[in-house]
Parts: structure tokens; sequence; C-alpha cells
């Protein structure tokens, strides 16, 4: 196997896991729809910060230590889903704070609740915990990233390049998701729909971190 078609069959197995639903694509929808446009790349670039330390960590074996000790792995998974849960808790209990409040035509009645999360900063940090917090990401390195590095080439900057490649196709699907969403924020944008989303999204994170606690899945 070559360097060029060893990226371009990892770019196909990414791209393919890319456009699946799921979590990241959830939480930068939420991002774009409920904070607008640039909260929502930051916490996309927060999500592929997380997936490029997955990668270097799977081409120099680090990730090993979540496949082998299942007391190293069980602890992170527990992390990653009190993360999830705390955070989905959170957006209904503000849902059901901001539901007595008088609905107006567009978000400003909930501005107020959301200015603490409104930074670029935070939302970074949101999507880059999500992704690191997240064991899955390591297994699912650690299982097909040597598959795709060919016989004497350097692990490290293989695995750089692959996670690379990757976040360029994550890149590419969340902003299409993000401006897709710019051109009906509008409607979005009213404080009953957002209260609805932040439901929804409250809802899949507890699902998600139970799920994750369990360990099913």
């Amino acid at each position: 196997m070559t360097v060029s078609s060893a990226v371009a069959s990892f770019a196909v197995v990414a791209g393919m896991l890319t456009i699946m639903p799921g979590l990241d694509t959830a939480l930068v929808l939420r991002s774009a729809i409920t904070l607008g446009r640039c909260r929502a790349f930051a916490t996309a670039l927060g999500i592929l910060c997380g997936v490029l330390v997955w990668g270097v960590a799977a081409a120099v074996g680090a990730s090993a230590v979540l496949t082998t000790p299942h007391l190293l792995y069980d602890a992170l998974r527990v992390a990653g889903a009190g993360y999830l849960a705390w955070w989905g808790i959170g957006m209904l209990r503000r849902t059901l704070k901001e539901r007595g409040q008088p609905v107006s035509g567009d978000a400003a009645g909930g501005a107020g609740a959301r200015t603490a999360e409104a930074t670029w900063a935070r939302s970074w940090a949101r999507g880059l915990g999500t992704s690191l917090l997240n064991p899955k990401n390591g297994v699912f390195y650690m299982a097909m990233l040597p598959q795709f590095i060919p016989s004497g080439t350097p692990h490290l900057q293989m695995g750089v390049v692959l996670a690379a490649v990757h976040d360029l196709e994550g890149l590419v699907w969340f902003s299409a998701l993000i401006f897709g969403t710019q051109l009906v924020r509008r409607w979005l944008n009213r404080s009953s729909v957002q209260r609805v989303i932040d439901a929804i999204t409250g809802t899949v994170l507890v699902g998600f971190g139970v799920k994750l606690a369990l360990g099913d899945g």
C-alpha cells in the first residue's frame, strides 16, 4: 500500500463516519441555531482539534492504554458520560426556566440565559471536551489507523496526515451544516423554537451520557 492509496482509502472511511448522524453533528447544529455562525465554527473547530489529538495519540500508540487496562478506559468513559449528562441537564433546566417567560418573535428573550456560553473560547472548549471525553473516538482510531499506515512510513507523521484528512472532511461537512442553517435562521431564531431545540439537544446529550455510562453500543 502506497501513501497516496492509504490516504485515499482512509478518506472514504472517514468521510462515511463524518456524515453519519451523531453527537458532533447535533452539537454543531445546535450552536449554529442558538449561538450563531461564529460560535458554531468555534464548536466545530474544538471537535476537529479533538480528532487531531486522538489521531496523534493513536499513531504513537498512546491510545492503546484505552483498549488494554479496562480501568483506564472505564474512567474516561464515566468522565465523558458525566460531562454529557451535566451539559444536557443544564440545557433542560434552562428550557424549563424559560418556559414561563413571554415568547417574543426572536431570540432576545433567551439571550441573557445564553450569554455565559456565547463566547468563542467556551464554544471551542466545549467541542474539544466532547471529542476528547468520548473513548469511542480513541478506540476507532486505534482500530483503524494501523490499517492505513504503509510499512516503513513514520507512524506519527502518517497519523497526523490521516487525522488532518478526517478534519478537512469534517470542516467541509460542518461548514455545509452551518451555512445551510443560516438560510432558515430567521425562523429558527424564534425563542420558542430555540427552547424546543435546547430541549431536544439536552435530551440527546443525557441519552448519550447514560448510554456511555452503561457501556452500551
